[in-house]
């Protein structure tokens, strides 16, 4: 990356519901760790009134102001040249994401998202991942609870398994991994959109999606079953993790000699999931026309989110079961709030660790938690509570 930046970390859209959240951990964080950040939006005076908020944390590192927009390319430009690592939060990303992201990897700048949106996470590799390569920037989509808790789970299992295994008899085995999600929370307006948006485009993302070359990376077929390790019950989740965790597989290149994984929601009561699924199904029919998209919406504006009383009661588990070479691993991560609470601290740590971390994979280019972080995050993400323990 050359010399030094002027801010180890920028959070674009801090004026955001989740922007704000971030920025409200960072100032936590700064007064036991020692970093240089900015706070980046179009609006000043909206900036000045979230910096005002943080610099009352006592000790806390009082963060600088950038103006910049999305529409004005030279804005992108001069903050992703300032940065050591830039968060972005400013989404639906397939709208407004790209001219931030091509800025940092013309900057050789690590660049951080939550976008669960997989058109844009692919339109994005195939347009910048070499640029990106040849810059040093580590761009990494998806830094939120879509994929870090996926990502970073299955890499934990993954190494247990091997430390079980031994390097020789892992290398030789056929890992076969089923991630299963359990969550309690709510939403902001802005999560909302992304995922109208998403399920908008997702049948034409789904004729034109990328087509790998045969080779040991998997997905596993299964489409519902009961769990026995978790007690639950589990069907498929079609979302962006299961193509994070498999992506992080073929750019590590360390998951075993062939690896497969499976992604799915969990629940104790098989009617309920059920249920769930078919509310899930409604919303993605509506949200394929015109006019009933409208109305869906306009349920909830951006900018709106849950209240800190709401984000006390959210909850989520990432179960994860690895088998390979006759051994098998259980483990779970465990936090809160999925949606905001932990997002947020997802994202500021994993700016963090982009940013002063030196034992990183050697990887760049628009790359997943694990391969651009991997084991590195693991402490980090300890740090902001949300906890990793093997339950076998």
């Amino acid at each position: 990356m050359g010399k030094k930046r002027t801010y180890d970390v920028v959070v674009f859209g801090a004026t955001g519901f989740t922007g704000g959240l971030v920025a409200d951990y960072l100032a936590q964080v700064s007064v036991t760790e020692k970093f240089s950040w900015a706070l980046a939006g179009r609006n000043p005076d909206k900036l000045a009134a979230v910096r005002d908020r943080v610099a009352a944390v006592q000790g806390a590192a009082v963060p600088e102001l950038i103006r910049a927009d999305s529409h004005a390319p030279a804005t992108m430009t001069a903050m992703a040249a300032a940065a050591t690592c830039v968060i972005t939060t400013v989404g639906p990303y397939v709208k407004y994401g790209e001219p931030v992201l091509r800025a940092c990897a013309e900057a050789g700048t690590h660049y951080v998202d939550l976008t669960g949106e997989p058109q844009f996470v692919q339109a994005m590799r195939e347009k910048y991942d070499t640029l990106a390569r040849a810059t040093g920037a580590r761009i990494v989509n998806s830094c939120g609870f879509e994929s870090i808790p996926p990502d970073i789970t299955v890499l934990y299992a993954v190494n247990l398994l091997r430390a079980r295994l031994g390097d020789a008899a892992f290398a030789d085995a056929d890992v076969v991994v089923k991630g299963g999600v359990e969550a309690g929370g709510t939403f902001s307006g802005g999560t909302w959109h992304s995922a109208i948006e998403a399920m908008a485009t997702a049948r034409d993302w789904m004729r034109r999606r990328p087509r790998h070359a045969p080779d040991n990376v998997h997905a596993v077929k299964t489409a519902i079953y009961k769990d026995r390790h978790f007690d639950r019950w589990a069907c498929n989740m079609p979302t962006i993790d299961p193509e994070v965790v498999r992506h992080s597989a073929r750019v590590r290149g360390d998951y075993g000699r062939s690896f497969a994984y499976g992604h799915f929601l969990m629940m104790k009561n098989p009617l309920a999931l059920a249920g769930l699924l078919a509310g899930i199904g409604g919303i993605f029919t509506l949200a394929q026309f015109a006019p009933t998209r409208a109305l869906l919406l306009k349920v909830r504006d951006p900018g709106e989110g849950p209240d800190p009383a709401q984000r006390a009661r959210g909850w989520f588990h990432m179960n994860v079961v690895a088998e390979g070479g006759g051994e098998t691993v259980v483990c779970r991560m465990q936090g809160g709030d999925p949606g905001y609470g932990d997002t947020s601290k997802m994202m500021a740590e994993a700016g963090l660790c982009l940013a002063l971390d030196a034992n990183l994979p050697e990887a760049a280019g628009l790359i997943t938690p694990a391969s651009a972080m991997g084991e590195a995050l693991i402490p980090r993400l300890e740090r902001a509570g949300i906890v990793l323990s093997v339950r076998d």
